[in-house]
């Protein structure tokens, strides 16, 4: 059994063909899309996080209103850039989402990805200490909020507050119970996946990885998940660490389907980004049967628990939808996940 979640970018252009022609599209059709995933059986509505772009960027407002709205899947990111993160308002915010949604978020995190504007976290008010780098500044704002989570004093409170306190040192309000133990960490190589799990984060893998080998990305991912789960291990943590993966699947079943995704390349891409030679991996996009095989080959889908759909949000609710039922309904099961 897998949990089988969409994972949106949140894209809008005021374009034609675009469904999603605003901000205010692309919020409310999250909200809907999350709710026909939760009445077609899925697991998970998740989003990205992007900052001076046309995409969804403030995830806080939206995970709340669709708890507000739903009342079993699971909602999450994938993933908050911590870059621009003030860590402890962040836990107010999450922690307040959270309790809206009865204890559902699952929260992926991360030192982010490339921008749309240089060094967009200074306009944030942030910037590395000395000696740091951004991604030192990341893991710094990562750890300050993880530690915050857990809902113990550290405050000094006021001898002559507005309101009473309770004894000893104050805490951040309000307190989820558990959400410490939902957030992951976005891993682009093996050692960031390392790191996660010795700090005691679950891994979110996504469709593209630093190439460390050479071979092709879902055999990466594969060791990279090993790795992070040999790292937990040793680290000695209580519990069992959650594993997700992300992946472009798009069953062909009419001839919408075939216009819009059929023809796509079926091989792995490599390029530079952020100065990090990367593999991107492939879309699977066939008629259900082949996507069952092909998908059978996949080694890093098998080694994780939770497998996220990346959606064309642009092409609307009912789109998307259809996507993500035809592929519980005639994929998931053939390969055991459902």
């Amino acid at each position: 059994m897998k949990k089988i979640g969409f994972l949106s970018f949140g894209h809008w252009t005021p374009g034609p063909h675009s469904q999603t022609r605003s901000a205010s599209d692309t919020l409310l059709q999250s909200i809907d899309l999350a709710v026909a995933a939760e009445e077609l059986g899925a697991d998970g509505a998740y989003f990205r996080v992007h900052h001076f772009a046309r995409q969804l960027a403030s995830p806080f407002p939206l995970l709340a209103a669709i708890g507000a709205r739903t009342s079993r899947i699971e909602i999450g990111t994938g993933v908050i850039d911590m870059r621009y993160e003030n860590p402890l308002y962040m836990v107010e915010d999450a922690s307040a989402a959270d309790l809206i949604s009865g204890g559902r978020l699952q929260l992926g995190i991360s030192r982010g990805s490339p921008e749309q504007v240089i060094d967009g976290w200074r306009y944030f008010g942030y910037a590395p200490a000395e000696g740091e780098t951004e991604a030192d500044m990341a893991r710094r704002h990562t750890q300050v909020f993880l530690e915050a989570l857990k809902g113990e004093g550290f405050a000094q409170p006021n001898p002559r507050p507005m309101f009473a306190n309770p004894p000893g040192l104050l805490r951040l309000e309000p307190h989820s119970e558990g959400l410490r133990e939902r957030i992951w960490w976005g891993a682009a190589s093996n050692g960031t996946a390392r790191w996660a799990a010795e700090v005691g984060m679950n891994l979110m893998s996504s469709t593209l990885k630093e190439d460390e080998s050479g071979q092709p990305f879902h055999v990466q991912q594969a060791e990279q998940i090993r790795v992070f789960r040999d790292a937990w291990a040793e680290a000695g943590h209580q519990g069992e660490a959650r594993v997700s993966v992300s992946r472009s699947i798009f069953p062909l079943v009419s001839d919408e389907d075939r216009m819009y995704f059929g023809g796509r390349p079926e091989d792995d891409q490599v390029g530079q980004i952020d100065n990090m030679r990367a593999i991107f991996g492939r879309s699977y996009a066939a008629e259900p049967d082949q996507l069952v095989e092909q998908l059978r080959e996949d080694e890093a889908i098998a080694e994780a628990d939770t497998l996220l759909l990346t959606v064309p949000n642009q092409l609307g609710v009912d789109y998307n939808a259809h996507v993500i039922e035809t592929i519980l309904t005639h994929v998931a099961p053939e390969l055991g996940w459902r």
